[in-house]
């Protein structure tokens, strides 16, 4: 078998006792009765079904063409983790687990995979042909958990044209489980692997090992691990040395020689990263650009506030008069149907729907853990890894799609820094576009720098911080490389729509509370004693007009409400005051949407304490800022 990857960037369990010996062979064996805790498998009812298996193997397009498509996609309790869930045949529901190298509860995903596998009546394991010897490393844990199995072998096209020759029969037998070879991007063997779930084992376990309630505790133990996973090595070793022949060390096809040097050119440092900042500012230009401003100013501007909206107002406003509370409350310029309608699917739809189509397409193609890799070394500085320069890019398009998108990082430690970055330190393209001008008044490129220092200096000192303050320690970058490959766009478009369709369901809701906040602090009057009671604030720590507060009890509503507030005072205010006012803006609380997105993806506590220590920070740096502009000359 050709090397999957250098030492270095696989896993513990992956690595452990690699270089051990291989047991004696593996005597085959007759396939053990498919009972797990529960007794025997009884087809004609509902069995829970699991997949499982290492990231890349495909498992999420095994799923597809069980389901048929995704029914929904939700959190796994307590976590950000997505489990999809389906059925096969309307009968038996079907979960997708996070792709893990082991059960060894190392990470959030580790753990939610763990749950959802014990607790499934079948378990389909997901190997990649092309990389048995890291993939059946996970196989022989499931069976050593006495879990009734079934292993689709997946991606044997390219293990066949890469000249690996798998005995999947002989295979089976020392497994102990039924083996059913598949192609699920063309949904070859899935019919076969359908028919073979009534017919899961209970492998045969690792040669020397214990049961498997002892096993499960001597994973969390580190020496221990340890000798389990050098036993388990050995064995699977072992079962390599009989079933895997290799015909040939090079690919046979054009497609994939150029891939496989793509995917090693992509990783130099230089050609590697001048192609990550074009692929990067693409994504900037199609999400933040494009979609961001092109798109949502259609769907905002013109599909909801001309076509949609309007018929809506006229109806309430024939039931009820306009100058009533109810009418101001449902049809009003913060309006629980209006704004929220405006919001939801004016704005976060073709937000959400572009950027799924962007990671969708940079994940078939397997360039997506690249761009991790490359950017690792920086951002592992401030407590984060190579995965967060997605959120961080996305951030300069719309801070709320970007929230979303820290679902990419492995642990909640890690979201945490990265929304606190984004909710903070990030103006998104809406404010990008009002900064531009108003930089042109306060003195062009001089007063870019002055803007950008600051910003880049308290993005450093606040990502330095949290990464101090939080307990706990961010995981080094783990990754599969898998090969470079054209995008299935079947894949993608599934992919993409059953994503952005789940999150539109889970985030209406919030978007609907949040109008009707916003809309009872304007029929009482406490959005109008808001911007008084931050006026004094606004003169004696900003320096700032009075008139300035109402820019930022805009700003809370959209980002770039307040952001062309300012603008429209920008005659009457110095240079100085132009900075401090963007930099504060900037820094303060991000608009309601992104504050239903924290909501939702931070839980009501840590979203509420990043959305009221951005506004402490806003205002303290912002006075700070504004002395400092005043002491020295330098716009």
């Amino acid at each position: 078998m050709p090397p999957v990857l250098p030492s270095w960037l696989l896993p513990p369990n992956v690595v452990a006792a690699l270089s051990a010996p291989p047991a004696k062979p593996v005597a085959t064996k007759p396939l053990r009765t498919a009972v797990n805790a529960k007794g025997p498998l009884d087809w004609s009812q509902p069995q829970a079904i699991v997949l499982a298996g290492n990231p890349n193997v495909g498992k999420s397009v095994v799923f597809n063409a069980i389901t048929g498509l995704y029914a929904n996609v939700s959190n796994f309790p307590g976590t950000t983790v997505d489990i999809p869930k389906g059925w096969l045949d309307s009968i038996h529901p079907i979960e997708d687990t996070p792709g893990v190298y082991g059960l060894s509860r190392l990470s959030e995903e580790e753990t939610v995979a763990e749950k959802a596998i014990v607790a499934a009546d079948v378990v389909i394991n997901v190997v990649n042909a092309t990389t048995l010897e890291r993939d059946l490393f996970l196989t022989q844990q499931l069976i050593d958990y006495e879990l009734p199995l079934v292993v689709a072998l997946n991606q044997a096209d390219e293990a066949k044209a890469l000249g690996v020759m798998i005995d999947e029969t002989v295979l089976s037998r020392l497994l102990g489980v039924p083996v059913v070879s598949t192609v699920a991007t063309l949904h070859q063997g899935i019919d076969e692997l359908k028919q073979a779930l009534p017919l899961a084992r209970v492998g045969n376990p690792t040669p020397g090992s214990v049961d498997a309630t002892t096993t499960k505790e001597l994973e969390t133990n580190m020496a221990s691990r340890m000798q389990v996973y050098g036993l388990r090595r050995q064995h699977v070793n072992a079962i390599l040395s009989q079933v895997v022949s290799q015909i040939s060390d090079k690919p046979h096809t054009w497609a994939q020689r150029f891939g496989e040097s793509l995917g090693q050119w992509l990783l130099h440092p230089a050609f590697g990263l001048a192609t990550l900042a074009v692929v990067l500012l693409a994504l900037y230009q199609m999400v933040g650009i494009w979609v961001a401003g092109d798109l949502v100013g259609f769907t905002e501007e013109t599909v909801m506030m001309q076509w949609i909206i309007p018929p809506i107002q006229k109806a309430i406003g024939l039931v009820v008069p306009q100058t009533s509370w109810v009418y101001v409350f449902l049809a009003g310029e913060f309006g629980v149907l209006t704004m929220s309608l405006q919001y939801i699917y004016g704005v976060l739809f073709p937000l959400v729907l572009g950027f799924y189509v962007y990671i969708s397409l940079l994940e078939d193609s397997g360039y997506l853990p690249r761009i991790a890799v490359l950017s690792d070394t920086l951002l592992s500085r401030i407590g984060l890894n190579g995965r967060a320069v997605i959120p961080l890019i996305l951030g300069f398009g719309c801070v709320t799609m970007a929230t979303v998108s820290t679902r990419v990082l492995t642990t909640q430690r890690e979201r945490t820094i990265a929304s606190t970055i984004l909710a903070v330190t990030i103006p998104c393209s809406a404010q990008i576009a009002v900064i531009l001008a108003l930089m042109a008044k306060a003195g062009g490129l001089r007063a870019w720098g002055v803007y950008l220092a600051f910003l880049f200096l308290i993005l450093v000192a606040l990502g330095t911080a949290l990464n101090a303050l939080l307990p706990g320690k961010s995981t080094p970058l783990v990754l599969d490389l898998p090969p470079m490959r054209l995008p299935s766009l079947n894949n993608v478009a599934k992919k993409t729509w059953i994503r952005t369709k789940a999150f539109i369901v889970e985030a209406s809701p919030l978007f609907v509370l949040g109008s009707a906040i916003v809309g009872v602090l304007q029929i009482t009057g406490l959005l109008q004693k808001i911007q008084v009671a931050l006026a004094p604030l606004t003169v004696s720590w900003l320096h700032l007009p009075g008139e300035a507060a109402t820019v930022f009890v805009m700003g809370m509503v959209r980002r770039d409400f307040g952001a062309a507030g300012l603008l429209g005072m920008a005659n009457h205010l110095t240079n100085i005051q132009i900075i401090t006012a963007l930099i504060t803006i900037t820094l303060f609380v991000p608009c309601i949407a992104s504050a239903a997105v924290f909501w939702k993806e931070r839980g009501l506590k840590e979203a509420t304490a990043i959305l009221f220590g951005s506004w402490a920070l806003a205002f303290g740096l912002g006075a700070a800022i504004s002395r400092i502009l005043e002491w020295l000359p330098l716009v």
